[in-house]
């Protein structure tokens, strides 16, 4: 089990998808909480029923830009939505990596670093790393936020010091696209050693 992990803009959607390419199973926590949250979503009742309807949008799905800014405005909001989507989140991944039949996982954690439960699941931390000045330009292109609200995101999440100082392996992403290849090509052949030598050790 492989956790992959990263500040916000860092690339981690990226590498993870490289990593599928090579033949890893991906289980990726955003994408449980986006199913959680949209149309019809499993964790919508809850949220509707702690929050009311101003944080849904038209087709009853989470207002991901209405619940930013309740969230940077009640410091109490964010630890009432964890409290409805993480347990949601922990059992939804557990079921897909323990399903996976690939020699190994990458379970992608947004927050791996502040999370001790993901933590302790992973025998490897991977972290995809950039500057915080590439980090602040990605966002913002992305997604069309102020650097205001990038810098907010940021100061809610592990510093990069405190990720990197997690990490077994880093993968830097700073620059070009193709600069990835070969570090993922060689963390890929690491860890088919790496399971290998545990199902031995297993038998």
């Amino acid at each position: 089990m492989v956790g992959l992990t990263g500040g916000i803009g860092s690339g981690k959607s990226t590498v993870a998808d490289l990593f599928v390419a090579h033949g890893a199973s991906l289980v990726d926590t955003d994408a449980i909480a986006h199913q959680l949250t949209g149309p019809g979503g499993l964790a919508m009742p809850a949220i509707v029923g702690v929050f009311g309807g101003t944080v849904t949008d038209v087709n009853g799905a989470l207002d991901r830009g209405a619940m930013r800014r309740l969230v940077f405005a009640d410091v109490g909001a964010r630890a009432r939505l964890e409290a409805i989507l993480h347990p949601m989140i922990r059992h939804i991944s557990t079921e897909r990596c323990a399903l996976a039949t690939t020699p190994y996982v990458i379970l992608a954690v947004p927050l791996l670093v502040e999370s001790g439960d993901y933590r302790q699941r992973c025998d490897r931390i991977a972290v995809v790393d950039c500057t915080e000045s590439v980090q602040i330009s990605r966002v913002m292109a992305r997604n069309a936020l102020s650097e205001k609200e990038v810098h907010a995101i940021l100061a809610a999440q592990a510093s990069r010091a405190q990720r990197l100082a997690a990490a077994d392996d880093v993968i830097d992403n700073s620059g070009e696209l193709t600069k990835l290849y070969p570090r993922v090509a060689e963390l890929h052949a690491k860890y088919l050693a790496k399971s290998s030598e545990k199902a031995k050790a297993n038998c």
